[in-house]
C-alpha cells in the first residue's frame, strides 16, 4: 500500500509553485526525487485544498496567482503572545476551544479550514492560502460587564486594520459582519466558556477574504468581496498576507487587552461611524418571528435599536438575523 502524502511534502510543492511562474514537471519531480506520476498525485492533492493549479503540455505547472504563505515567526513578532500557523485544520475556533487555557492568550492561523464555522452554524468557505482564518483565545479573571458587545468591539479593531491598509469604506453590520458596498468582506465568531462569578475564556474567530477567486467560492451563498479587489478600486496593489495579518493581530490583541477595563462604551462612537444599517429599514428574523423597522444604531451594551410601529425595541444578538428590508 502506498504511503499517504505528508503535509510537509505537500507544503514543499506549494512553496515551489508559490511564485506563480511556470515550473516544468520534470524539474519539479527531479527536485523532490520522485516520479512524474508521483508529482501528479501531489498536484491533485493540492487541488483538493482548493488551490488553483494550471497545467500545460510543454510548460508544466503554475499557480493561477502567486501565493504568500503565513510565517509564524513573523506573526509572533507582532504581539507578545503565542502564535501558531497550521496548514489545514477543521476550524481554528474549535482547535482553540479545546486547547489548554493555561496557554492563553494564544492565536492560531490556518491556511485552510475543512469545517470553518460562521455565526448561527453557517459554514465558512476556507480555501488554502486565499484568505485569513484566525482565532485568538483569551482568558479574563472575571466576566467583562459588556461581553455581549465584544463582537462589535472586535469589528472596530478589524476596521482599524483595514483603514491602515487603504480601506476606509468598510462598514460593520451588526453584530458581526464586515462589508464593502453591502458585499461581505469578513465575519466574526465569538465563543466563550466560564461560570458566573469566575473567570471568562473567549475564543474570537475572524475570517476575512483577501484574494479568493470566484471559482474557489462556489459554495458562498451571499454577495462577497475580497480585500485585493477593494484595494484595486483605490489604485492599490494586492495586500501582503503576512503584513496585513500582523496588523490585524495587533489590533485584536490591543482590543482584547483593554476590553475588560474599557468595555464597548470606549469604542461605541467609532462603531457608529462604521454602522452599515444606521437609519435604514431592516428586518429582524428570529425563528418564525419578524420585526421590521428603522435601525437606530446600538446602545451602550451593543444591543441593536429598532424603531418599529409599536415603539423602540432593543435586540440582542443571540440567534437573530438582521436583513435590509
Amino acid at each position: 500500500m502506498a504511503a499517504a502524502l505528508s503535509e510537509t511534502e505537500l507544503l514543499a510543492l506549494v512553496d515551489a509553485l508559490a511564485d506563480g511562474e511556470w515550473h516544468s514537471g520534470e524539474t519539479l519531480a527531479a527536485g523532490f526525487g520522485i516520479t512524474r506520476a508521483a508529482l501528479s498525485k501531489r498536484v491533485e492533492r493540492l487541488r483538493e485544498w482548493a488551490i488553483e493549479i494550471e497545467s500545460r503540455q510543454g510548460l508544466g505547472y503554475r499557480l493561477a496567482a502567486p501565493l504568500e504563505r503565513l510565517d509564524a515567526d513573523r506573526l509572533a513578532r507582532a504581539v507578545p503572545i503565542r502564535v501558531d500557523v497550521a496548514a489545514v485544520v477543521d476550524s481554528t475556533n474549535s482547535r482553540l476551544l479545546s486547547a489548554a487555557a493555561d496557554d492563553d492568550p494564544q492565536a492560531l492561523f490556518a491556511e485552510m479550514q475543512t469545517a470553518g464555522r460562521g455565526r448561527r452554524g453557517r459554514n465558512w468557505v476556507s480555501p488554502f492560502g486565499a484568505n485569513l482564518y484566525l482565532s485568538i483565545a483569551w482568558t479574563w479573571a472575571a466576566w467583562p460587564p459588556e461581553l455581549s458587545a465584544l463582537s462589535l468591539a472586535i469589528g472596530v479593531a478589524a476596521a482599524r486594520a483595514l483603514a491602515a491598509h487603504g480601506i476606509a469604506d468598510v462598514r460593520l453590520k451588526w453584530p458581526n459582519d464586515l462589508l464593502i458596498d453591502d458585499r461581505k468582506l469578513g465575519g466574526i465568531l465569538i465563543e466563550h466558556r466560564g461560570e458566573a462569578g469566575g473567570s471568562c475564556r473567549v475564543v474570537v474567530g475572524i475570517g476575512l477574504n483577501l484574494s479568493m477567486a470566484a471559482n474557489q467560492a462556489d459554495a458562498v451563498t451571499q454577495a462577497w468581496i475580497n480585500l485585493d479587489e477593494a484595494r484595486a478600486r483605490h489604485g492599490l496593489p494586492p495586500v501582503g498576507r503576512n503584513a496585513f495579518a500582523s496588523a490585524l493581530l495587533r489590533e485584536l490583541h490591543d482590543m482584547l487587552q483593554t476590553f475588560a477595563i474599557d468595555g464597548f462604551s470606549s469604542v461605541a462612537a467609532e462603531w457608529s461611524r462604521f454602522d452599515a444599517t444606521r437609519d435604514a429599514r431592516v428586518r429582524i428574523l428570529n425563528g418564525e418571528n419578524v420585526l421590521e423597522g428603522i435601525a437606530r444604531g446600538v446602545d451602550a451594551s451593543g444591543a441593536l435599536l429598532i424603531d418599529a410601529d409599536d415603539g423602540r425595541h432593543r435586540i440582542h444578538a443571540g440567534e437573530v438575523s438582521l436583513r435590509r428590508a
